[in-house]
């Protein structure tokens, strides 16, 4: 998008970033050879949690957990010891996040890189410690604050707050090369049966990887490869929907993946899943109320994020364009998508960050904030259909593997949907047919 800002060279596969700050996993993260049971909460979580704390195994120790559900993937557990005499500040500072990976989603998720991430952002104090790998999940520390709700994110303190925190992200932490990692079997789903399955390991992981021609592996385009591959084939109606959306896929890549952006091979540090329950408004100074609400007054409001199992390098374009989705919720309630004069803002604030942001010898000679702000709010409605078509493909699978209480298959035909209604759009086709605009496309269009 801007030329002059690139970041510096990529090294694939060695630990370099593409913005010239080298990392190597330190790997000293605890191991714990315990499992998380969901047939024994509690018991379980307290096994894994005094392996790292035997200081709670005493008389006066009161461990409890309280269980988080504004996920759909993982259990989250909050662990704390309501000791005699502390206050409940004094209790949280202390408190652990202990999180079990959902059923089969080694399939769709690289554990070992969700590691990598956690501690590559701790090292930028954007992620709390990593405290222990356990079997099925990790412990890390407790990030005091509110977790967001789907109307937080359209109050302007707020969202304002997530675009420099996103800033942040991609202007200093560093694209990690390597592999797209990749589970080729699963208990529960003939896992890359078709076409995948006549591949040597080689030519499969090559496959994934150079799915977008020029771009270091892993990325966003790697990764929906990675899941078209995993998705069922047990059925002719299975074995046609993949092949659909490997058309697809290559379609959009074709389309979007070399278009110019911010960062080195138009690539940053992506999150990739900002929804409201990934979003934690931290406390004043930084910010909260008492727990009716997220105050909105923008100087107090300080925002961090949790959660980074699905941060890959991406265009910034898309990590944008997915949050703006998140804007509806999980009901995904197209009224509530931010209008074009909401996004400008958010990205007139992402644009000054990022800039700012940047290290000094990554600075370029010269910024028009304004015409940046212009190339990213174009970018970001050229990917405003990839979102739909990413959780798409992800709840399809899930639809097969997961075991908990959410309705996934019709989840992705919705998120489908609004890939397909934006297809038929930008095309033409959905006006040639005489077909009303979807409120999707409406809302995206509305100015105010």
């Amino acid at each position: 998008m801007a030329a002059g800002n690139e970041n510096g060279t990529h090294e694939n596969g060695n630990g370099n970033s593409h913005n010239g700050t080298a990392f190597e996993p330190e790997h000293h993260i605890r191991y714990v050879p315990l499992s998380y049971s969901s047939e024994d909460s509690d018991g379980s979580a307290l096994r894994l949690v005094l392996a790292i704390r035997p200081d709670w195994d005493d008389a006066t120790s009161k461990v409890e957990f309280v269980r988080f559900t504004d996920g759909i993937t993982n259990t989250l557990l909050k662990a704390i010891n309501k000791r005699p005499g502390l206050s409940r500040d004094e209790v949280d500072k202390e408190a652990i996040l202990l999180r079990a990976y959902g059923n089969g989603t080694d399939l769709i998720i690289d554990r070992h890189r969700e590691t990598q991430n956690h501690e590559l952002l701790g090292k930028f104090g954007l992620a709390p410690e990593l405290l222990a790998r356990f079997e099925n999940g990790m412990l890390y520390r407790f990030i005091r604050g509110s977790v967001t709700q789907p109307e937080d994110l359209r109050k302007p303190a707020i969202y304002k707050a997530v675009a420099r925190r996103l800033a942040e992200w991609h202007a200093r932490v560093p694209c990690i090369g390597g592999r797209t990692g990749h589970s080729r079997k699963s208990s529960k789903v003939d896992a890359f049966s078709v076409p995948a399955a006549t591949l040597g390991d080689v030519e499969f992981q090559n496959a994934i990887d150079n799915v977008a021609p020029g771009k270091p592996p892993p990325n966003v385009w790697t990764v929906m490869q990675k899941w078209i591959f995993a998705l069922p084939t047990e059925t002719e109606s299975q074995r046609a929907r993949q092949e659909e959306l490997q058309k697809e896929l290559t379609r959009c890549v074709a389309e979007l993946s070399q278009r110019p952006g911010l960062g080195q091979t138009a690539l940053v540090f992506a999150h990739c899943d900002l929804l409201s329950g990934n979003v934690i408004v931290l406390p004043k100074n930084e910010g909260v109320s008492n727990g009716n609400g997220v105050k909105s007054t923008e100087e107090s409001v300080d925002v961090t994020f949790i959660d980074y199992e699905y941060a890959t390098p991406s265009p910034a374009a898309f990590d944008l364009a997915n949050h703006f989705a998140e804007w509806g919720g999980f009901d995904c309630d197209y009224n509530t998508l931010p209008t074009r004069s909401q996004r400008r803002e958010f990205i007139q604030d992402y644009i000054h960050s990022y800039f700012s942001l940047l290290p000094a010898s990554k600075q370029p000679s010269k910024v028009d904030e304004a015409a940046e702000v212009e190339r990213l709010f174009d970018e970001v409605d050229h990917f405003r259909g990839i979102p739909g078509f990413y959780w798409g493909i992800w709840a399809l699978i899930q639809a097969t593997i997961s075991q908990i209480d959410f309705d996934y298959a019709s989840y992705a035909e919705t998120r489908l949907g609004e890939y397909y209604a934006w297809r038929a759009e930008i095309s033409g086709e959905r006006e040639k047919s005489g077909a009303e605009t979807p409120l999707r496309e409406r809302r995206w269009a509305q100015e105010e």
